[in-house]
């Protein structure tokens, strides 16, 4: 759920996850990781909730394509850069979790 379209009320009793609670291991995730080797980083206004999005993405499809992440990131507007860089970050991500059996975890 995007934090601009819900009140609080709505996810009551719910778990919810912010751009600060990716890794509560201080270190960064895969999916960090990846945008900061692909430069996918910009001024850091959306790309928290693009890697909300991308990160449940990942996580319930594993295996995605280029469309599956376009699609993900289609609710984003990011006026810093097209989203090229941002696409084949994730890409490498689920490439890698393919090739180590789906775990994203401590790559």
């Amino acid at each position: 759920a995007r934090g601009c379209l819900k009140y609080a009320v709505q996810v009551d009793g719910r778990r919810v996850t912010t751009g600060a609670g990716l890794n509560a291991t201080q270190r960064l995730t895969p999916l960090q990781e990846s945008f900061k080797r692909h430069h996918a980083l910009q001024c850091g206004y959306c790309v928290p909730g693009i890697l909300i999005s991308l990160q449940h993405c990942l996580d319930q499809d594993g295996l995605v394509d280029e469309d599956t992440v376009r699609a993900a990131m289609s609710g984003h507007l990011c006026r810093c850069t097209g989203y090229s860089a941002m696409v084949a970050a994730v890409l490498d991500v689920a490439r890698d979790a393919a090739h180590l059996g789906g775990q994203t975890e401590d790559v």
